[in-house]
């Protein structure tokens, strides 16, 4: 080939590389119930100072922080599991920042109420731990990404945890 072939070759050929064969010409539409994505990501570090009293030692555990930082769960049973037999609970340790500032509503009730919806799905699940943040086990229905509105003293957060099949 001469070399004006080659010339006008090349650009033939890094075009096509760049455009994937078959690919549809406009993107599809994800079903209603399509997953949104999981940010459930399990810390295995220290916990933080505000949310290490009780411990002693090395408090390197599995949790997960809230969005806002106002709390994080303390993974007793990694992973979290549907439907487990035998081993660990579902052991969750809630532990809310302290308040900057006084709660904004001193009525507002101690109690945390979870209020669980599996991802991609119109499954919803609530749950509460007495007293406010604390220990608890939270079991869910299904396996899978729960989104976890949360909600106590009258504060709020929100957090991913995933849970998988036993």
């Amino acid at each position: 080939m001469g070399s004006w072939g080659r010339l006008l070759l090349a650009p033939v050929v890094l075009l096509a590389g760049c455009t994937a064969a078959g690919a549809p010409a406009t993107p599809a539409t994800p079903a209603a119930s399509a997953p949104t994505g999981c940010a459930g990501r399990v810390e295995e570090g220290r916990l933080p100072d505000w949310a290490d009293a009780g411990f002693s030692g090395d408090t390197r555990m599995p949790h997960v922080f809230g969005a806002k930082g106002e709390i994080v769960a303390v993974l007793f049973g990694q992973p979290l599991t549907v439907g487990r037999t035998a081993g660990p609970s579902n052991k969750i340790l809630w532990v809310a920042r302290p308040a900057a500032t006084p709660s904004p509503d001193p009525s507002a009730p101690a109690t945390l109420v979870i209020t669980a919806t599996l991802d991609g799905t119109t499954t919803r699940v609530t749950r509460e731990v007495a007293g406010g943040p604390g220990p608890s086990i939270v079991d869910v229905p299904r396996a899978g990404c729960w989104h976890l509105e949360l909600r106590w003293s009258g504060r709020t957060d929100t957090m991913d945890l995933v849970y998988v099949r036993s």
